[in-house]
């Protein structure tokens, strides 16, 4: 039995804060305790202080909770807090936050490439935890530590890539092409204008984070546990763009393994379909049964159809085929909203219980 463990949310009141309040409202061990939001919603029940954009109704013991800054010492009684902060503000809010002995979780951007701070997608890289005892002798921490999540697009991409990365070894090229949801620009987001009936085929920064970020994730820790050995002999290549779906990126991915000869379709549906997690090994309760669902149809994973499998925590794949420039191919969807943001941070912090660092 799981003794429970006081949370706090930061940015609570923006898309992402909106899902972390849905995501641990139930939860067996995790409590809401404070809210952080701008001075602007500072001090207002948060029912007022939120422009609700989810298709539940706000939990009714949220619902009247105040609001407070996004200071540390609003949120020195609790356990864990996770962070739904836009990265603009999320750098010194996120430092002061851990410099106060607090444990973080992150949907930002702005620490994944810290060299001492696991960007860690829960089902793929979750030995990542191993370096935390370091990241605290480096800020002089007794019980604080920082967790980031992936991008969305890169959460979706690591976790075939891993399985694939487990059963054949490490891949040279990796090219994806990413149509992803318009819930991944937050709100307001995408003008209306720009995106219906269209495609718009630049995310500024997003090939970038991915090109960056599946290479943190996919590659392991030096033998001390001090920094990340990053998995330098795989070239990713990403274009990502924007279409008119609410929820779910869709990813078309083609890899080229270093070792010969490359495995057959079939080898590859195999791998996908035994791939597990430590997370479901540790019985974490919103780890996915399957961490990928293999799909055979030939016009699947579609995101209206297949973003809300294993409550949007797993990854679907399907259309895998052989590929003449490189060596295989699939489409991939993830939950973007889910497992590609606040479901990453609250799963990553089952873990962290799971192991005993909370």
């Amino acid at each position: 039995m799981v003794a429970t463990k006081k949370v706090g949310i930061l940015g609570a009141t923006g898309t992402v804060g909106q899902r972390f309040i849905l995501l641990l409202a139930d939860h067996p061990y995790f409590r809401i305790h404070a809210l952080g939001a701008s001075s602007r919603s500072a001090g207002k029940a948060y029912q007022d202080a939120a422009k609700w954009k989810q298709s539940q109704p706000i939990p009714e013991h949220i619902a009247s909770l105040v609001v407070q800054s996004c200071s540390s010492e609003y949120f020195k009684d609790c356990d864990i807090v996770f962070s739904g902060l836009d990265a603009d503000v999320a750098g010194d809010i996120e430092m002061e936050f851990l410099k106060a002995d607090l444990v973080v979780f992150s949907n930002a951007k702005n620490y994944r490439r810290d060299p001492v701070v696991p960007l860690m997608v829960p089902t793929v890289n979750t030995q990542h935890f191993d370096i935390v005892p370091h990241q605290r002798k480096q800020y002089n921490l007794t019980k604080g530590f920082m967790v980031t999540n992936a991008n969305c697009s890169t959460t979706g991409l690591a976790v075939p890539l891993k399985a694939l990365q487990d059963a054949f070894g490490p891949m040279s090229h990796v090219i994806v092409h990413t149509q992803q949801a318009i819930s991944g620009a937050g709100y307001p987001g995408v003008p209306s204008l720009d995106i219906l009936d269209n495609v718009v085929p630049h995310i500024g920064g997003e090939e970038e984070k991915m090109e960056y970020e599946a290479r943190k994730i996919l590659g392991g820790l030096t033998n001390d546990a001090a920094a990340f050995d990053m998995m330098e002999q795989t070239v990713v290549s990403a274009t990502c763009t924007r279409v008119p779906v609410i929820d779910g990126h869709l990813e078309s991915v083609a890899v080229k393994f270093a070792n010969s000869p490359a495995p057959s379709v079939e080898a590859v549906y195999e791998a996908l379909e035994k791939y597990q997690s430590e997370a479901e090994q540790l019985q974490c309760p919103s780890a996915p049964h399957k961490p990928i669902v293999v799909t055979r149809l030939p016009d699947r994973p579609q995101p209206r159809l297949d973003r809300d499998l294993h409550r949007g925590q797993a990854v679907t794949v399907g259309r895998v085929r052989p590929c003449p420039v490189l060596d295989i191919k699939f489409t991939l969807l993830v939950h973007n909203t889910v497992l590609g943001a606040a479901g990453s941070s609250v799963l990553n912090a089952e873990v962290a219980v799971a192991k005993g660092l909370l």
